[in-house]
């Protein structure tokens, strides 16, 4: 590992033998608050998510969806806790459209994480459960200062979803908290107090499940208490590949992990370690292979029961060789989907001294997600269903019951059978993009994890534009466009290209577990070791 920090940084890299990563302090704080109480690194990791909830409301919230990777000390486990459409969602509900409503209750799926929390708590954690409430409901009741980037954030998001249900309960005085205002939600202390005491039954079929269904009832819309009865969360095998001598995990579709793995199968079989590192040849490799497996992606995934291929059909060794052929080492490309054989997010992690690690999202999705509020609650509801399409026939058509495809995702990496690196990179369709370049940062050039997160980013934006971020080199991006890219580099204080946690297992002569964690300079958290 080269400890140097090769990039402008305002951080350095955070060691420890119990530590967590989040991208807002106080949500990082409650998770070493846990450890400090005995709690684990499953324990840590919830904390500092349910504390997320109240302090970076624009991101996540209540009412969303969560995924997870844990090393438990011996194997890795995979949880999907992504909720299905309602069963009334018939596709000619949305008959005519193009695309599916971003906002409003035409959005909103059931939320399924809540159910991750309680799941992941009884199967792998130590702590009670109502124990890891303690600072989220704290911070709820008696208020926190907003922190700067989330303060922006909640002020764009309130022009666009002022005007949903029960929103106001965001906007108190007919406007966001600017930075450093103190916030509090009452009505938010009081909902996650009674998810903890029930430990999460209220949410699915108590008191809080007739609140969301009477609210989507007096707005005509199909989210049922019946719905939110069925929610399970779902214990998965993981998915992976090699690269380079390394096994990188994500979690099965209807996660669009399978895009990052497709990628870096893809640079196995390209020339990418003999471009320069930080070469505009070496970039362009890695913008190729992520347009052609956001191809696939596009055409083939979807929730994992509907699809006709399956994610191993995408990441057969022989299928990526061949289509590793269609990329020019020289030009850029255009990319469609191949035909394999049949067969507002938040992101953290944690790791602790008994070597248990730690890759958890959970997500609102755009900010805010739908804009609707359940009153009296403090319950947003994320806009998870925008993320299927209307297109007849496609593998991720909306229908009843169904899961859309997803763009948040967990990260893991591993050698040799044994825990490398949990990771992740918050931020829509970055997320993919962020995994493949987080690894090839740590396998292939081998640095620490904050000079992997410090590392200037190029993401392919929803409309297929590439986009740079300002501190990519101009002779880069002028290289890129001589090979037929059209780059757009964005202005210093954009925040498109997401929100990187890092916790990498240090190699230790006894053995013992010890980590360095590296936090995103574009946010605002940080890295806790205790």
């Amino acid at each position: 590992m080269h400890w140097t920090l090769p990039f402008p940084s305002r951080r350095a890299p955070v060691l420890g033998r119990n530590i967590v990563a989040t991208s807002q302090p106080l949500a990082a704080q409650a998770g070493a608050a846990v450890f400090a109480r005995g709690g684990n690194a499953i324990d840590a990791a919830l904390a500092a998510a349910i504390t997320l909830t109240v302090v970076e409301p624009v991101m996540n919230g209540i009412g969303g969806d969560a995924f997870a990777l844990v090393w438990d000390g011996g194997q890795l486990h995979g949880l999907n806790s992504s909720g299905r459409s309602p069963a009334a969602w018939h596709s000619a509900r949305f008959a005519g459209m193009e695309t599916m409503p971003l906002r409003g209750w035409d959005s909103v799926t059931v939320p399924g994480q809540v159910a991750a929390w309680a799941a992941l708590s009884e199967k792998l954690g130590r702590l009670p459960f109502e124990d890891l409430f303690v600072d989220a409901i704290r911070h709820a009741r008696d208020g926190f200062p907003v922190s700067p980037i989330i303060a922006r954030q909640w002020q764009q998001a309130a022009k666009d979803l002022y005007m949903h249900p029960g929103f106001e309960a965001f906007m108190p005085h007919g406007r966001a908290p600017v930075a450093g205002e103190i916030w509090s939600l009452a009505d938010q202390a009081r909902t996650l107090e009674e998810i903890a005491l029930s430990k999460g039954e209220s949410f699915y079929r108590g008191r809080l499940a007739q609140a969301i269904a009477d609210h989507a009832a007096q707005h005509g819309a199909a989210l049922t208490a019946a719905d939110l009865a069925a929610h399970q969360s779902e214990w998965v095998q993981p998915i992976s590949t090699t690269f380079r001598g390394h096994q990188v995990h994500e979690i099965p579709p209807n996660g669009v992990g399978v895009a990052a793995l497709i990628a870096l199968g893809l640079l196995e079989n390209l020339p990418y370690e003999d471009a320069p590192m930080g070469s505009a040849q070496r970039m362009h490799l890695e913008i190729e292979a992520m347009r052609l497996a956001f191809a696939d992606l596009h055409t083939h995934v979807g929730d994992g029961a509907h699809m006709r291929c399956s994610a191993s059909d995408l990441l057969d060794p022989s299928y990526l060789r061949e289509r590793a052929r269609s990329i020019n080492p020289q030009r850029a490309g255009q990319h469609v989907a191949g035909t394999p054989k049949s067969g507002g997010t938040v992101y953290l992690c944690a790791a602790d001294a008994e070597g248990r690690m730690v890759s958890f999202i959970q997500s609102n999705y755009r900010g805010f997600g739908s804009g609707v509020v359940v009153p009296g609650t403090g319950i947003a509801l994320h806009n998870r269903g925008s993320g299927f399409v209307t297109t007849p026939g496609h593998v991720n058509q909306v229908a009843g019951a169904k899961r859309p495809l997803h763009s948040i995702i967990p990260g893991f990496l591993s050698k040799d059978g044994q825990p490398v690196m949990a990771f992740g990179v918050m931020g829509g369709n970055m997320q993919a993009q962020g995994h493949t370049q987080m690894v090839l940062r740590k396998v292939v050039e081998q640095w620490n994890p904050q000079a992997c997160s410090d590392a200037p980013r190029w993401r392919i934006d929803d409309a297929a534009q590439l986009i740079l971020e300002p501190s990519v080199a101009p002779e880069i991006a002028a290289g890129l466009q001589a090979m037929g890219h059209t780059p757009r580099t964005m202005p210093e204080d954009n925040l498109d290209f997401g929100s990187a946690q890092l916790v990498e297992r240090l190699q230790t002569a006894d053995g013992s577990a010890a980590y360095v964690a590296g936090s995103d300079h574009r946010r605002d958290g940080q890295a806790v070791a205790y």
